[in-house]
């Protein structure tokens, strides 16, 4: 298969151009370049540039990866000029404006046209979805991924616990610990999106992890870190009262979510099992998580979690 992937250097893009390779197709990537390299043949192109496709103008692939993050022009405008028989657009759970049902068909934003605003990253998405479905309908294949993790993962939306939970001492921890969290990890999502690719899969699927309880799911991620940490729960209200924050950025809690907010939410995901997806066992799934963040760092600067000054603070008023 002659695979053409709009991305294809970082983290879901690097995954599925490295499986695609592993199983013999043609593979290019599109990207600016100014990333950690592609595991296939590159060509360097400014998205930002209307006539920034122009290089692959009269080229003929089997399918099309588009990985967009944030840019409705960008989807658009490839959609409409490159030549292909399948289409496939990673896409977000957040564009869902609220939880009804937990299907695809639950209410999602208005779309927003526009590009690199992350105040509308689900409208934008939305519009980007809205974009792909107009040449392709039905026979495009849209992934709304969950919270992806693994190796590539620099986010600190998973990866801090493995990192923390190797270490040692009180480990703050929200006491909301039957709350569901959910992950999917990095190889099982590019493996299915590149089977979808291969067996020209067409729909629009939610691809979040399965569900598990947040305290479960701390204890198994201790578990396999390995060090000698105590969990020590703090009343929600009390880590807000002392401002740490949900989920993810400087001074947060990862798999922490704000009450009722989506990404909280569970997700149906049997469409998604019925069409090839695949969960490794979480064990596997955490042990690549911390592998990476071992080749990283584990006392790296984050971009999510607590410093241990801002835990010990914590502790100290909780």
């Amino acid at each position: 298969m002659r695979l053409l992937i709009l991305g294809g250097t970082v983290f879901l893009g690097h995954a599925i151009a490295a499986e695609a390779v592993r199983r013999g197709h043609d593979v290019t990537c599109v990207a600016r370049g100014s990333t950690n390299g592609a595991p296939a043949p590159l060509i360097r192109i400014d998205r930002d540039d209307p006539d920034g496709l122009a290089p692959l103008a009269g080229e003929h692939f089997d399918a099309v990866i588009d990985l967009a993050k944030m840019s409705y022009p960008h989807v658009r405008r490839a959609v409409e000029t490159i030549r292909t028989d399948h289409w496939s657009f990673v896409s977000s759970i957040s564009v869902y404006a609220e939880h009804v049902t937990g299907r695809v068909d639950d209410p999602v934003f208005e779309p927003v046209e526009s590009a690199n605003d992350p105040e509308n990253y689900g409208a934008i998405k939305v519009a980007s979805e809205n974009a792909v479905r107009t040449v392709w309908g039905s026979d495009a294949f849209i992934v709304r991924a969950g919270l992806i993790t693994g190796h590539g993962d620099v986010s600190d939306r998973f990866g801090y616990w493995p990192a923390r939970l190797a270490d040692t001492g009180q480990v703050v921890v929200p006491d909301a610990l039957d709350q569901p969290a959910h992950y999917i990890d990095v190889a099982d999502l590019a493996t299915w999106i590149l089977a979808g690719a291969e067996q020209r899969l067409g729909g629009t699927f939610n691809a979040a992890g399965l569900p598990t309880p947040l305290g479960s799911l701390l204890a198994e991620i201790a578990s396999v870190a390995g060090g000698d940490g105590e969990l020590v729960p703090v009343a929600p209200d009390k880590l807000v009262e002392l401002g740490v924050q949900y989920w993810a950025g400087p001074k947060s809690l990862p798999l922490w979510p704000p009450p009722g907010h989506i990404i909280g939410a569970n997700w149906d995901v049997r469409p998604a099992i019925d069409a090839g997806l695949r969960y490794r066992p979480a064990v596997d799934a955490i042990a690549s998580a911390l592998a990476y963040e071992r080749s990283l760092g584990l006392d790296r600067p984050r971009n999510a979690g607590l410093t241990r000054t801002e835990e010990a603070e914590v502790l100290s008023l909780n």
